[in-house]
């Protein structure tokens, strides 16, 4: 069967099962078949990364130094095959993951899971950097190149040449739900972020009674502002005129708006850290003992030490994709003739973003105290702002909410520079725009060569179109939906390319040995 014919069966199928069960059919992956059972998709992920630590040789400590040098350039031959050097590669890929999982990722896994959450954030970071290293590695050797030298990279291509065609139909699935995952987790959880937090800062200086900002309602419980249609279309624009120009001018947009979005955030939140030194040890003190022994008072952690790590690792995972094979896509695109150069690149990217940016959320979020802060949170059964607000005073979690987690990030900078400026949330205003625009021109990219790979070129423009109302969709939609869905289309897409990497780390250890034995001498012009 060709690929176009079996990507209309995938995605009738998928379409079939949500109409038929719901979204939450999908989202059962990440939930517990009982208080004592681990969620399938954390044994998925730390198995995995578990495994190809251990058959690998830890490349995750072994070959940084290499990444970091071969990511300076030193080594890059512009004869060689490819779209894209090695910092542009990693810096497209960061810009996917580098975004609204560092600022709201964060404080949803703090809120339901604890200040434990964070730990299971770098269990998760720090073997998904072997899965990141693996899937990038055989993205590289399995890629194919197109008569005019393009190339076309990814997990899918990785199944079906590296396993063979009778492995296509795992490649299609993998095709179809990435492309799912770019309207969920790509665009419009980005969308939705941006425009909540624009609609928040609107409606404290005028209020939620003014013509912009009032909620009109659409449908029973659903209501929209004229100010989120606003949101919404401007998102859009912006991603569509951006996205029109294909994978070179999204290079050169990531590669100047990664490292000043990460600049911004990562300098003031150092000042936060700076300022709350003597609190930071405690911080560490509570994110180590609550990973193990997290306390039922914590909104959201009433399941455990098991109901922490899944936050953590569902988290850790949204953060810096590791093991779902999107970022692999983006790093297929690589200028080199050594598939084992650019996985040592890609391992980068989760040090970056979780062990990095992830953490100095945290820490801000915990050390300011503001993680105990319950004016965020929502009690979806109450009939009233004030029956919510009389649960919360009696200590009553049950059936909580946090509203737009971006907001506890928001709060948290606040009071840590408020002994500066009154305005240290702004700033994450400012990072969450710049996050969530660069995030999106990223996975459209990722979005169209899942396209492309199931229906050909001429899939692409029809694509693009569907992907920029998702953008608009995402400035107007519920949070609890887009979380929902963008959660479900993650885990999915995931087990495939874990599925790749197990069954070929025989081959990847090969490649591994066989490129370091060689010596590595610089490109000379």
């Amino acid at each position: 069967m060709d690929r176009k014919k079996a990507g209309f069966i995938a995605f009738g199928i998928i379409i079939f099962i949500m109409y038929a069960f719901g979204i939450h059919t999908f989202e059962a992956i990440w939930s517990f078949p009982s208080q004592r059972a681990v969620p399938l998709m954390v044994l998925a992920l730390v198995g995995t990364g578990i495994y190809a630590s251990i058959q690998l040789g830890f490349p995750q400590i072994k070959y940084v130094r290499h990444g970091i040098n071969v990511t300076k350039g030193i080594y890059d031959n512009p004869e060689d095959e490819g779209d894209l050097n090695h910092f542009k590669a990693l810096t497209t890929a960061l810009s996917a993951t580098v975004g609204i999982g560092n600022i709201a990722g964060v404080a949803t896994a703090i809120y339901y899971g604890g200040p434990g959450a964070l730990f299971w954030m770098w269990v998760t970071a720090f073997f998904g950097t072997t899965l990141k290293y693996a899937e990038c590695t055989l993205s590289l050797k399995y890629r194919e190149m197109d008569a005019l030298g393009n190339t076309a990279g990814g997990p899918m291509y990785t199944i079906e040449n590296g396993l063979g065609r009778n492995w296509r139909w795992m490649a299609v699935a993998f095709a179809a739900f990435a492309i799912i995952c770019s309207f969920a987790t790509g665009n419009s959880i980005q969308s939705f972020t941006v425009s909540d937090q624009i609609y928040s800062e609107v409606s404290s200086v005028i209020g939620t009674s003014h013509f912009l900002t009032i909620k009109h309602e659409i449908w029973s419980g659903f209501g929209v502002s004229i100010l989120q249609f606003i949101n919404g279309i401007v998102m859009a624009v912006i991603v569509g005129m951006v996205i029109i120009g294909g994978i070179s001018r999204i290079g050169n947009v990531t590669g100047y708006l990664a490292p000043i979005m990460a600049l911004i955030y990562v300098i003031a939140a150092s000042i936060i850290i700076i300022a709350n030194i003597d609190k930071i040890s405690e911080s560490f003190r509570l994110i180590i003992s609550m990973a193990f022994n997290p306390p039922a008072t914590i909104a959201g952690t009433g399941g455990g030490i098991l109901l922490t790590m899944l936050w953590g690792i569902k988290r850790g995972l949204y953060s810096n994709e590791a093991g779902q094979g999107s970022a692999a896509i983006a790093h297929s695109t690589a200028k080199t003739k050594y598939p084992v150069r650019e996985g040592a690149v890609a391992m980068l990217g989760p040090y970056i973003d979780t062990l990095i940016i992830c953490t100095m959320t945290g820490l801000v979020i915990i050390s300011t105290g503001a993680w105990k802060h319950t004016e965020f949170f929502v009690n979806i059964s109450a009939s009233s702002i004030d029956e919510a607000k009389l649960a919360l005073e009696a200590g009553s979690f049950e059936g909580m909410r946090l509203l737009n987690s971006s907001l506890l990030t928001s709060f948290a900078f606040k009071e840590g520079l408020s002994f500066l400026f009154g305005f240290g949330d702004k700033i994450v205003t400012v990072s969450v725009l710049l996050f969530a625009v660069s995030t999106a021109i990223a996975w459209s990219f990722y979005g169209n060569r899942a396209a492309v790979y199931l229906f050909g070129e001429k899939a692409i423009m029809p694509y693009l179109w569907v992907y920029v109302l998702f953008v608009f969709i995402g400035g107007i939609a519920e949070l609890e939906a887009i979380w929902a869905f963008g959660d479900a289309a993650l885990g999915i897409m995931t087990f495939p390319n874990l599925i790749s990497i197990v069954l070929l780390t025989g081959a990847l250890k090969g490649m591994t040995k066989d490129y370091f034995k060689q010596d590595h001498v610089p490109y000379q012009k």
